[in-house]
């Protein structure tokens, strides 16, 4: 079946299953293109309980649609590829966290959403990249045990020094990549441009660039400066929802800046997603009530 014949089937499925379609903004173009919404974690988490619809099919990852269930128990939330985890959010368990607060129960838990339904349950509050900085700063303890991700637990603690912040090992494997050497090289072979840099990235590479940030929050950046030329340096699928301005110009700062379990939803999977109901999230209930604790709090901030 050819692309065409494919999205009107997906668009004709949807209606009939009055279903609501979230995309992450890794996703391939075309999936976003079929979105009600594209967004970054914080938005897409904000948007989940406004949807009226019986049906959420989350094109995205794991956690994410595991959130989408905590925050709507009562629709039927569906993932298109069964096997698009995270790869950072499997470097953390509900039984490390445990461990880590036995070491330091004065602390507060501050778990990156980057990571599953038991973590998140095991926690204080959650937070994204967008908000991380507030989220740790809204906290009352002096210590902040900060999970999965190293990279933006150490970014968050050079913008928060008053906090003493013990960060996890986790890492992102697309962004933990990047080194500051890359950097360097692609300064030299764009000096006029202005780089902008996702915060899950070592810090070396962060303290080089122009402008940090969540993907949400890159998309602004890029779209409302005055400078004409950029080097991106997060997963490439944002460029699609930056959008094309011929204004401006756009440097990848490697090709190998993809995330092959966000490529995992093609629109075949989305298509028989939709078509089968498959593959339905669930979580349990009394892990689903601790989390979205989690996540609330993190919400109201």
């Amino acid at each position: 079946m050819d692309t065409q014949a494919l999205v009107q089937e997906i668009q004709a499925l949807k209606k009939e299953k009055n279903a609501y379609i979230l995309a992450h903004v890794y996703q391939i173009p075309e999936i976003q293109r079929l979105a009600d919404m594209v967004g970054d974690s914080l938005a897409l988490s904000r948007q989940i309980e406004k949807i009226p619809n019986p049906l959420i099919v989350f094109c995205g990852v794991r956690f994410m649609a595991d959130t989408a269930k905590i925050l709507s128990p009562g629709k039927t939330v569906l993932l298109p590829s069964e096997d698009a985890g995270c790869p950072m959010a499997d470097m953390v368990s509900a039984q490390d966290v445990r461990k880590i607060k036995a070491l330091y129960p004065d602390a507060a838990v501050v778990c990156y959403v980057n990571s599953s339904a038991a973590v998140k349950a095991e926690s204080d509050i959650c937070c994204t990249s967008t908000n991380a900085v507030e989220v740790v700063k809204s906290r009352p303890q002096q210590r902040v045990i900060f999970i999965p991700d190293q990279n933006l637990g150490s970014y968050v603690a050079q913008q928060v020094p008053e906090k003493d912040i013990i960060c996890w090992h986790g890492y992102c494997p697309v962004h933990h990549q990047i080194s500051a050497h890359m950097v360097e090289r692609a300064k030299k072979a764009h000096p006029n441009a202005k780089i902008a840099a996702h915060p899950e990235c070592p810090y070396e590479v962060v303290e080089q660039c122009d402008f940090v940030g969540s993907t949400a929050q890159i998309i602004k950046y890029v779209q409302q400066s005055e400078d004409t030329e950029f080097i991106i340096v997060t997963e490439e699928g944002i460029l699609h929802t930056i959008g094309e301005d011929p204004q401006k110009t756009m440097h990848l700062l490697t090709p190998a800046l993809l995330c092959e379990d966000m490529k995992k939803i093609t629109l075949p999977a989305l298509r028989d997603s939709l078509l089968h109901e498959q593959y339905e999230i669930t979580v349990p209930a009394a892990t689903a009530e601790r989390a979205r604790a989690a996540i609330e709090r993190m919400l109201e901030v």
